[in-house]
């Protein structure tokens, strides 16, 4: 288990990474947004080092709910806008149905530069209708998904905390789909 906290914010620390270098180049570029300070109080990543998710142990009425197989459920709680120009999603798988279940290898989608690094939430897109764009999961320079990896299985009455990172669509989009493979779709509203 410590092994996957390692995995996890090793993650974390290289989207970090990215992050800041794409606010410095972003800077860099003048941007001609006057004396605005840039909002510096969530990363790209959530970092959460090696402690437990913040969601473990609540019980937050989700934005919406996306209905699995078998009783399986995918509750998104939170769809943030850093100051880096990403946008995170945070959920929590949950196992309603009587049994213990594997969680869908389809969930990673089908590109290969994910299949390769295993399990995850890498073949969720994001939909802004009004914008007519589908955003895909963004990743590290290895070509990893910046999405919760390492799923396997989940029993019954078990929740697992996720998160996945996508670009962040324009500041006049509120309401965006997400959408997840073996998943119904579901309507989110972006804060921030």
């Amino acid at each position: 288990m410590s092994m996957r906290f390692t995995e996890r914010a090793r993650r974390r620390m290289v989207a970090l990474t990215l992050a800041a270098g794409l606010a410095l180049g972003m800077a860099g570029c003048g941007g001609g947004g006057g004396d605005k300070k840039p909002d510096t109080s969530a990363s790209a990543s959530k970092d959460r080092g090696s402690a437990p998710s913040a969601q473990e142990g609540k019980t937050e009425t989700p934005l919406t709910e996306l209905k699995g197989k078998d009783g399986l459920l995918l509750q998104i709680t939170s769809a943030q806008r850093d100051a880096g120009g990403f946008l995170t999603i945070d959920g929590q798988f949950k196992n309603d149905g009587s049994g213990s279940m594997v969680l869908p290898a389809a969930l990673r989608g089908d590109e290969t530069e994910i299949l390769k690094h295993g399990t995850s939430l890498g073949g969720a897109t994001l939909v802004d209708s009004k914008g007519k764009k589908r955003y895909y999961v963004l990743r590290d320079t290895d070509g990893r998904p910046l999405t919760t990896t390492g799923l396997t299985t989940i029993e019954s009455g078990q929740t697992i905390p996720v998160f996945i990172q996508f670009p962040s669509p324009p500041a006049d989009a509120t309401d965006v789909t997400l959408q997840v493979p073996t998943f119904s779709s579901g309507t989110i509203k972006i804060s921030g």
